[in-house]
């Protein structure tokens, strides 16, 4: 690749960029929000390594991945420092020893099991991690997560684990609905947080959301998001259907 085609990729990567800020920052604005309360997560999932490095020449420092063997050839061949890396997918936990040892984040967290693996895999690697509880926010069957009843006890249980660091929440909303279908899950979501910030967390604890993808992500920062992961909006239509990566679920925009 020649410079001058380099540069026109970062060109065309930043103006799609400054697109997604600019819709973040409008959504902020209708509900009195400061747009520096939000944070882009990058959904890198099937995106080539060229792609990802243009977006690491552009500023993008984090990403979000959903398959452990995809994340970890990719963190492995960039080798950056300064290159963090989310594991959003489902998580199994015959793959937790392999998080352990180059993720940074996992947003997927849904089980005392795979928190036991989890936390021994990263006391061996002498590593603490960001964790997000994955809630199904929207009741569907077909979703990963625990129920909004599950969560505060299990929140609660993450202290007995030293190694991991509770962040916030993550959900999924449903999927080809209406927007107040869409809306409501969020909904929800904030409702649990404030239940966990009056029963279960400390005055100071983090409690981050979580939620909004390419299709929804402006209706979560009104519903208040923290945290929004964004991929096909960025970096392109995939080559593969949302179901080679979510279950259950249709084509069409997630991340």
């Amino acid at each position: 690749m020649t410079s001058t085609e380099t540069g026109n990729d970062i060109a065309a990567f930043r103006k799609r960029l400054d697109s997604i800020h600019a819709r973040m920052a409008a959504a902020c604005k209708r509900v009195g929000r400061e747009p520096s309360s939000v944070s882009l997560l990058p959904v890198s999932k099937t995106v080539p390594l060229a792609s990802i490095r243009t977006a690491i020449d552009a500023g993008c420092r984090m990403f979000g991945e959903n398959r452990v063997q995809e994340a970890m050839h990719k963190a492995e061949s960039i080798q950056d420092p300064d290159v963090r890396w989310s594991v959003i997918g489902h998580l199994q936990t015959n793959k937790a020893r392999y998080v352990a040892r180059f993720a940074d984040e996992v947003q997927s967290l849904d089980s005392a099991k795979l928190a036991q693996v989890l936390d021994r895999n990263l006391q061996k690697q002498n590593r603490q991690m960001d964790v997000f509880v994955q809630v199904n926010s929207s009741f569907e069957a077909s979703k990963y997560g625990l129920s909004i009843e599950e969560t505060p006890a299990f929140v609660q249980s993450l202290r007995d684990y030293p190694n991991l660091r509770f962040c916030g929440l993550m959900t999924l909303a449903i999927f080809d609905a209406e927007e107040q279908e869409v809306r409501a899950c969020f909904q929800r979501m904030s409702g649990l947080r404030e239940q966990l910030r009056e029963n279960v967390l400390s005055a100071d604890a983090r409690c981050d959301l979580s939620m909004g993808m390419s299709g929804d992500f402006e209706v979560a920062i009104e519903e208040g998001a923290d945290v929004v992961r964004v991929g096909q909006a960025l970096f392109g239509a995939r080559g593969v259907p949302d179901s080679h990566y979510w279950p259950g679920i249709h084509e069409g925009t997630t991340s």
